[in-house]
């Protein structure tokens, strides 16, 4: 008797139905990744401490290590590269530049796809509820008082 170690699954990515044969305890981050080339969502603690793997699954900010890809397999997952081509997006693609939102851009996507969540929700918070609803992302080069003013420049651009 042998195993089948993979799955043939049905995953919707950025809007667009995507099969692929996968192992079944990949994670969504190493789908996006590995088979799909999606290098938005980055790989840094893979533990779920520093929200650079930031994605949106049915429009709610999660992190993609955590997950499974199996788990998503009824879900809409949007990665950076998807949101980039939605025009609400823009203010915050925009304010991150304009405001040097991080200084390597290594934890950028992930700040991008939580605080454009965020201010989704409620574009009416100012810097400092800003600055708490990103609390636990991380970002090594101690870039948080630009990535804070860049989200809060965004939340003036989604008003």
């Amino acid at each position: 008797m042998t195993s089948q170690t993979t799955t043939e699954i049905e995953l919707n990515i950025n809007g667009a139905p995507r099969v692929l044969q996968i192992e079944h305890r990949a994670s969504l981050l190493d789908v996006l990744r590995e088979d799909l080339d999606l290098t938005g969502a980055k790989r840094a603690c893979d533990r779920g401490e520093c929200g650079a793997c930031t994605v949106l699954i049915d429009e709610k900010p999660m992190l993609a290590c955590h997950l499974l890809a199996m788990q998503v397999r009824d879900k809409q997952v949007t990665t950076v590269e998807g949101l980039a081509q939605r025009p609400d997006f823009a203010p915050v693609l925009d304010a991150f530049v304009a405001e040097d939102g991080g200084q390597c851009g290594f934890c950028v996507p992930g700040f991008a796809v939580a605080a454009y969540a965020t201010l989704k929700h409620d574009a009416s918070l100012d810097e400092l509820a800003l600055r708490w609803e990103l609390v636990g992302h991380v970002c090594r080069c101690n870039a948080y008082d630009r990535i804070a003013a860049a989200a809060a420049k965004a939340a003036g651009g989604m008003r």
